[in-house]
């Protein structure tokens, strides 16, 4: 089994039974989705978790974070983390903060586009 296919399921370990999650292939891996908004994501390069702008400063204090760069520039609010360095508990952990992060945004409806995005109204 590949290391993100672990951390995939680890993911869904943690996850299990606590709410209705969507999994996509994104970001080179599996993403979960709850409610339309991402969550989290397992992939080769790491645990990618969703924590906000006004916690991340904190995530990328910890040990084995890292920013989510994507074309050379840095998302704010996502934060890579180190799966070698991660229990079962942390994965734990992680989550839960991303949900408490992710449960504060309103829920998408499915398929829904940005107005003026490909696929979108104007």
């Amino acid at each position: 089994m590949r290391p993100d296919d672990e951390l995939a399921v680890r993911v869904r370990a943690a996850l299990a039974g606590t709410r209705a999650f969507h999994e996509v292939r994104m970001f080179g891996g599996i993403g979960f989705m709850l409610n339309g908004n991402f969550v989290a994501a397992a992939s080769r390069r790491g645990l990618l978790v969703r924590v906000g702008k006004d916690q991340q400063d904190d995530v990328l204090a910890r040990p084995g974070a890292r920013p989510m760069e994507m074309r050379g520039r840095v998302v704010e609010g996502y934060v890579y983390l180190d799966p070698s360095a991660l229990t079962d508990g942390d994965i734990e952990v992680w989550l839960r903060r991303a949900l408490t992060f992710v449960e504060t945004l309103p829920a998408k409806a499915s398929g829904e586009k940005k107005p003026g995005t490909k696929g979108g109204t104007q």
